[in-house]
């Protein structure tokens, strides 16, 4: 047994055995989200999701889509579209400006590239919540729900955001897309 002196501060037998003190904080809650959920399955999904998310791409192919299947509504469909890209773009902003960056930890395991080491916001997590709240007025159906939350999971199953980098990023993009939503909302009122 170690002898504990005034001063000193305890370690765990993990601590003597990893060569590293425990996560704590939000390292914590990633860790935990990992233990939990990273399983191959999960991390598979949070893959095709991180790829389908990266730089929104994924979001304004959708946009463009739907510009191209509701040509009634397609300039709508077409700002929809800017507008996931708008908010991907305030999202790299941010980040320039916090410089946080991403987690380090033995016990954090990442499963995916990253095009930068900057963390906060998650700008998958702003681009999808803005898409999914600029979609959802066109289509009719509250997406955000069946949208955000996977995307929110999957960057923290691959280890790549802590949790407050996602929740930023998810109010980041419910800002933009708020936004720029009542503008095309209150567009289509005055052509009626």
């Amino acid at each position: 047994m170690l002898e504990q002196r005034p001063g000193d501060e305890r370690v765990s037998g993990e601590e003597q055995d990893s060569g590293h003190s425990p996560a704590s904080g939000e390292l914590a809650l990633l860790v935990g989200v990992q233990r939990v959920l990273a399983r191959p399955a999960a991390v598979k999904a949070a893959r095709g999701l991180s790829h389908f998310g990266e730089h929104s791409a994924g979001w304004f192919a959708l946009g463009l889509a739907g510009a191209a299947f509701d040509s009634a509504r397609r300039k709508e469909w077409l700002t929809a579209a800017a507008g996931a890209v708008g908010a991907h773009a305030a999202s790299i902003a941010v980040k320039r400006v916090v410089r946080r960056r991403r987690p380090e930890h033995p016990d954090v395991t990442v499963g995916v590239g990253t095009p930068s080491r900057l963390s906060f916001p998650s700008s998958h997590a702003t681009s999808t919540t803005a898409a999914a709240v600029l979609y959802s007025g066109l289509i009719g159906r509250n997406l955000v729900p069946v949208l955000v939350p996977p995307m929110l999971v999957s960057r923290l199953v691959l280890g790549v955001h802590y949790p407050t980098d996602v929740l930023a990023g998810a109010a980041l993009g419910g800002a933009v897309g708020g936004i720029l939503r009542r503008r095309l909302t209150s567009r289509k009122r005055t052509r009626r």
